[in-house]
């Protein structure tokens, strides 16, 4: 345990932060797995379409809140757009 006044508050807001970025990297992988569910079920090319954009849309939220580095996200979107253009 922190035994400096600092230190709690550093703990406090750690634990303040892991908790947001745990719900964040949660609903950005749930985006990324419907997605995929999406393509693997054959689904509709509309739904299909419509899943990448939420998936593309919380991949931009999750890197501009810093909880995934940048180039990892545009990594992501350019694997899903991949697979997208490959059912066409």
């Amino acid at each position: 345990m922190p035994t400096h006044k600092s230190a709690e508050k550093r703990v406090r807001q750690t634990e303040k932060r892991t908790a947001r970025n745990k719900a964040v990297r949660s609903k950005f992988n749930t985006e990324i797995r419907r997605f995929e569910q999406a393509v693997k079920n054959e689904e509709g090319k509309d739904i299909i379409e419509q899943r990448l954009r939420q998936a593309v849309k919380t991949i931009d939220q999750t890197a501009s809140k810093g909880v995934i580095h940048e180039n990892k996200a545009a990594r992501i979107k350019s694997r899903l757009m991949k697979k997208f253009n490959k059912l066409n």
